[in-house]
């Protein structure tokens, strides 16, 4: 199957690019190398082709008209939190005005489906965990607001264009690539602190939680979304709550450093809990977790003190 993967360059879509191409796949990345984004060109498989193009650059259309791809794997994206609150025009540019110039280059190029990088973000704070399918959505920041809004453009382009799509809405994702000087992804800031034997802040009380899935789990979910799942959302997490704090305890076992701790104030947008549900996933996906979070968090401190 001939694929292009928007973002692959970057920390979830490069670990897609892996999984598509060892299941024998032909992969084109298209990335934008944006410095905030965590795309890097050493992240792209020797055996993808790469164009460095923005997402909403007129090319796009191009690009898919020469690749003639059966699937886009939609992983670009404006993806911080903090980024998306302190400038909501700049993060919907990317993540729907982007999306959109996708979308209509896939339809014009005959693209059979879009693989969607949704968001856990896009239910806020719900009353009830975990959260399902039918959990309600009402996103806290611009971030989850844009990623909700592009389901409704994938269920639009399907229903008037007959462009199928599965979106996935993913947990807080971690592992190796995964940028340690950005804004998003507690994990690889914290290693790349302790690493250093420098101190760490933990923003509110260290008590909000979230459902950490390891990247290679998500890519697998990539892979089985290529043949399943059409026109549907599905959570992908490992149904388990951690703590800011409880990240912390574990990396200082893995470590053997008792990194200094400053406390900061909540975030803009942030939501206290998160718990995801993935029974739907493994029903129709046939997806489930394989990585424990100690296991993860072990492999990622792994990846990043042998960069070091």
């Amino acid at each position: 199957m001939r694929i292009v993967i928007t973002g692959g360059a970057g920390f979830i879509g490069s670990h897609i690019a892996d999984a598509y191409i060892a299941a024998g796949h032909e992969v084109l990345v298209l990335d934008s190398l944006w410095e905030h984004g965590g795309g890097r060109r050493a992240n792209v498989p020797e055996r993808a082709s790469f164009m460095h193009m923005d997402i909403r650059d007129e090319g796009v259309a191009r690009v898919f008209q020469e690749f003639r791809p059966e699937v886009v794997s939609h992983h670009a994206a404006q993806h911080s939190v903090a980024i998306s609150s302190r400038d909501p025009k700049y993060d919907a540019d990317i993540n729907v005005m982007g999306l959109l110039n996708v979308l209509d280059a896939a339809v014009k190029t005959g693209v059979k489906k879009v693989v969607f990088a949704s968001s856990g973000a896009t239910f806020g704070t719900p009353e009830r965990f975990p959260i399902t399918e039918k959990t309600p959505q009402h996103p806290t920041s611009p971030y989850g607001i844009t990623k909700m809004v592009a389901e409704h453009y994938l269920r639009f382009y399907k229903a008037e264009k007959g462009l199928d799509f599965t979106a996935l809405r993913y947990g807080n994702v971690y592992g190796p690539r995964q940028d340690p000087n950005g804004e998003a992804g507690v994990i690889s800031i914290f290693i790349g602190k302790f690493l250093k034997h420098e101190g760490v802040r933990i923003d509110w009380d260290g008590e909000q939680t979230r459902d950490y899935v390891f990247v290679k789990d998500v890519a697998q979910a990539n892979l089985r979304a290529l043949e399943a799942g059409s026109g549907n959302c599905y959570c992908i997490g490992t149904n388990i709550k951690t703590s800011v704090n409880d990240i912390y305890r574990a990396l200082v076992q893995i470590s053997g450093f008792e990194a200094p701790v400053t406390n900061g104030p909540k975030r803009s947008g942030d939501a206290r809990d998160a718990q995801f549900d993935a029974a739907l996933a493994k029903k129709e996906l046939g997806w489930v977790p394989q990585t424990k979070l100690l296991d993860g968090m072990r492999e990622t401190y792994d990846y990043f003190k042998n960069l070091a």
